[in-house]
Parts: C-alpha cells; sequence; structure tokens
C-alpha cells in the first residue's frame, strides 16, 4: 500500500480511540511514526528514502523481518516493558500497517524469518487501493462531523 493509504488508516484509528486516550499528543504521533515505519526497508518508500537508512536496508528484504508479526510483537513486548505509554499506538499504528500490506499483491511474510507468504489480490497504487482509500477518508470525515455536531447538539 502506498504512504497515504497507511496514514489514511491511521487518521481512522485514531479517531477511534482517541476519545478513550489520556496521552492523546503521543498518542497521535507514535501512531503515525508506528504506521509508516516498516517502510524504512525500501529505499522506495517517503520513509525509507532517507539515507540514514540506506546501510539498514543492505541487511534486511524489503517485506520481511519488518514486516512480521514475530518482530511486531517482539517490539511491542519491550515497548510495553520500558514504555507502556507508547506501547499501544506503537502496536496499532504497526500492525495496521502490516494488515493492509498483506492484502497486496506483494503480501508479507507474516512469520519472518519462515518462509510461508500471505497476500491479496490488492495492486499497490491501483484502482482497489484508491477504493479502500476513498472509503475510509468518508468514514473518517464522517466520524469526525458527527463528533463536531455531536459537541453541538
Amino acid at each position: 500500500m502506498l504512504f497515504r493509504t497507511h496514514i489514511a488508516i491511521a487518521i481512522f484509528l485514531i479517531l477511534l480511540f482517541l476519545s478513550k486516550i489520556e496521552h492523546k499528543i503521543t498518542f497521535v504521533l507514535v501512531l503515525f511514526v508506528a504506521a509508516i515505519i516498516p517502510d524504512i526497508d525500501t529505499r522506495f518508500s517517503k520513509v525509507g528514502k532517507r539515507k540514514i537508512f540506506r546501510l539498514l536496508q543492505f541487511f534486511v528484504k524489503h517485506r520481511g523481518l519488518f514486516h512480521s508479526f514475530i518482530f511486531l510483537v517482539f517490539i511491542t513486548f519491550i515497548l510495553v516493558l520500558f514504555i507502556p505509554i507508547i506501547s499501544l499506538p506503537f502496536f496499532l499504528g504497526y500492525s495496521s500497517h502490516i494488515m493492509l500490506d498483506s492484502f497486496t499483491i506483494e503480501g508479507i511474510y507474516p512469520f519472518y524469518p519462515f518462509k510461508k507468504r500471505i497476500f491479496g489480490s490488492i495492486k499497490t497504487g491501483g484502482k482497489n487501493e484508491i477504493i479502500l482509500l476513498i472509503i475510509i477518508t468518508l468514514i473518517s470525515v464522517a466520524m469526525i462531523i458527527t463528533k463536531v455536531f455531536g459537541m453541538y447538539s
């Protein structure tokens, strides 16, 4: 999936959870970062094109380790132990990225380094991804309108 689709899903998740969150700014920032960080493993992504990640990209394969649920659970566990305030938004953002990419033709290796790949039929940047992006955006706008007008009734 493209950067914009990951961001749209992140916004949807923020709208879904924010009213129940105590540290709202931290929640929003961490969720946004976590939603895009799995793509540091490719120089073709908005975040991965930064030269600081080139060495890392030499050692890891795109949609390998950083797109695995094993890695997600491991990092989330470390965060729960040491920085619990960011563990939920990290988990939500990162897992949303992995889930979205699992629906693409390229797919992911959910239990990397094991070779079992899961994939869907959505072409990255294709018509179905654009439809998904529009639907999620419309739902998010509806949620915002509902909250705004709900405040004044």
